[in-house]
């Protein structure tokens, strides 16, 4: 079968550093339209960082980030344009506590886009059902479970329109019995085909929602994989030890 899926996002040799730690070494890495991209490994690894360098909240030391085969550079590009194609869902919700959620959910498209209010006020209320949340359109953030806001923070991430999603542990904040309703949501973007990249340790999400699965350790991808593969026959003795304290 050919793979013939336009690449979304590739990284070529990438490092960073943050003094005298060097937090990334030669990360090759690949994201095609519609997939989704799980990174996993022990915290310290580096998946974090690699994710914010793919937003640019992080700005690398060397190497190449490619976006839908335009290499962005700092110097060179509007960061806060390429932000736009390259949506980001946080650990942490960072809603405007002042805001209604449909006011959190409109704020960027009115404010960054220039799309006019009753467009954004449309599009906002189509996210907040798509994300389960139609009927919380008019609550402050201070009402809502962890699981609520983090659904909230995805619509708000969707309402951007972009290219690409990228996840930074987006349950590790919430309840247990919490994580479910945010996972079923990323799934249900997933079979709608928004591109992904997801740092969790929700293996299971990994292994029934991942295409592709990079197991990272002390700044490097250790391992790439189908996910079953990954799981089930992982090649490298670090990754088999990872797995072996996760499973």
């Amino acid at each position: 079968m050919v793979d013939d899926k336009q690449e979304i996002i590739r990284v070529e040799k990438l490092n960073k550093s943050f003094g005298d730690l060097h937090v990334l070494k030669d990360i090759d890495m690949s994201v095609k339209e519609s997939d989704v991209v799980v990174l996993i490994g022990a915290s310290g690894s580096g998946k974090s960082t690699l994710l914010r360098c793919l937003n640019f909240l992080e700005i690398k030391n060397s190497g190449n980030i490619i976006i839908e085969g335009e290499k962005i550079e700092k110097n060179t590009h509007n960061l806060n344009e390429v932000r736009q194609r390259v949506g980001m869902v946080f650990q942490h919700f960072n809603l405007f506590p002042h805001k209604t959620v449909l006011g959190n959910v409109i704020e960027a498209p009115t404010q960054v886009k220039g799309i006019k209010k009753e467009k954004a006020i449309r599009d906002g209320k189509e996210l907040l059902d798509k994300v389960g949340l139609g009927d919380k359109y008019d609550v402050y953030p201070s009402t809502l479970s962890g699981g609520q806001k983090q659904r909230v923070a995805i619509a708000r991430a969707l309402a951007m329109k972009p290219d690409v999603m990228l996840f930074d542990e987006p349950t590790s904040a919430l309840d247990p019995e919490l994580v479910g309703e945010v996972l079923a949501t990323m799934k249900k973007l997933a079979l709608e085909g928004m591109t992904m990249v997801v740092v969790t340790h929700e293996m299971g999400f990994a292994r029934e929602v991942g295409d592709w699965v990079n197991y990272m350790h002390d700044g490097r991808i250790v391992e790439s994989g189908d996910p079953n593969d990954l799981f089930d026959n992982p090649k490298q003795e670090r990754t088999q030890a990872f797995l072996s304290s996760v499973l």
